[in-house]
């Protein structure tokens, strides 16, 4: 009897031994868990991010820099412009104000004129003044209807046409006169009394102020018009000197 409680005592002692024992390993494992337990996927992404996006921020900072640099200098070269179109944009107004005053100054001349209605005039016996009466142009009053005579009102170049008609005539004839010495003569023969025959001449002058210049029929010759006006005499400032 004493041996068998013994024993028991011996198995009692045995066994709480072994579930200390087992206690403390699991309690150490239960440690090493919880040391080596992975951390919440969440965390891990949050603080991934948080490395991944402080480098990010920087980049952007630092081409928003260079971007805002670049829209600087462009702004400059704009203004730089902007201050050259002004310029040039002042200048030609002011170039342009020259030009309206200088020509709203220049002097504008030019007429033209018909001779007459009466049909043939002449042959007479001394050399006549031709007046073209049928005025149509007097820009400048330049032209005097009633001597034929043309004064040239300021120096300048001058640019002078006529045209001599003959119907019936014989002859016919225009001389041209500045201040009262022939410059040119012109003339046709009209041979076939039932053909008219005609010529037309320019001149380019040279004129000083108050220089006159007039047309002449010459004695024994005639010219011709009519309401067609075809003797004409006209004449233009092309510039002055």
């Amino acid at each position: 009897m004493r041996v068998v409680a013994g024993l028991l005592l011996l198995l009692l002692g045995l066994c709480g031994s072994g579930a200390q024992g087992e206690a403390g390993g699991l309690g150490e494992v239960a440690e090493i868990n919880q040391n080596t337990d992975p951390k919440h996927p969440a965390e891990e992404s949050t603080q991934q991010s948080t490395k991944q996006t402080a480098p990010d921020i920087w980049t952007e900072l630092r081409a928003l820099r260079d971007m805002v640099v670049e829209q600087k200098v462009h702004m400059e070269l704009l203004q730089r412009e902007n201050s050259d179109l002004q310029t040039r944009l002042s200048s030609s107004e002011s170039r342009i104000d020259q030009l309206e005053t200088e020509n709203a100054e220049k002097p504008k001349v030019a007429f033209y004129a018909a001779l007459t209605d009466a049909g043939n005039l002449g042959p007479y016996n001394t050399d006549i003044t031709l007046k073209y009466s049928k005025v149509f142009t007097n820009i400048g009053k330049a032209y005097n209807p009633s001597t034929g005579f043309f004064t040239a009102p300021v120096k300048g170049v001058y640019s002078l046409q006529f045209t001599g008609f003959g119907y019936n005539a014989g002859l016919i004839a225009v001389h041209v006169y500045k201040n009262n010495q022939r410059i040119m003569a012109n003339w046709e023969r009209n041979d076939n009394d039932s053909v008219p025959e005609y010529f037309t001449k320019s001149l380019v002058l040279e004129l000083t102020a108050g220089d006159e210049i007039h047309l002449v029929l010459p004695s024994g010759w005639s010219i011709y018009d009519d309401r067609d006006n075809y003797s004409t005499f006209s004449g233009s400032l092309l510039f002055t000197l």
